[in-house]
């Protein structure tokens, strides 16, 4: 699974639209957009704005990794399948 794929999973568990977690790191909607359908690649200054975000912190692991750890508070969201995305 790709980074870009991972942030939309995880913007999907929490509940939120592509423009909601726009503004909960500060980047564009458009750049949301450009990620979640490929357009372009997520650098690293994305993933330290996400990782860096209270709310996000928790999926730090599993995002650069993939991994998990017991002995951490690290999770992965639970996917959804069939999850409608009310942004496109």
């Amino acid at each position: 699974m790709t980074t870009e794929q991972k942030l939309t999973h995880i913007r999907k568990v929490e509940g939120l639209t592509q423009a909601k977690l726009a503004e909960e790191i500060g980047i564009s909607l458009g750049a949301i957009k450009n990620y979640e359908t490929g357009q372009k690649g997520v650098g690293l200054s994305i993933v330290s704005k996400f990782t860096n975000h209270p709310r996000f912190k928790k999926y730090t692991l599993w995002l650069m990794t993939g991994d998990l750890t017991a002995s951490t508070v690290q999770i992965a969201p639970r996917f959804l399948s069939g999850a409608k995305d009310d942004d496109q």
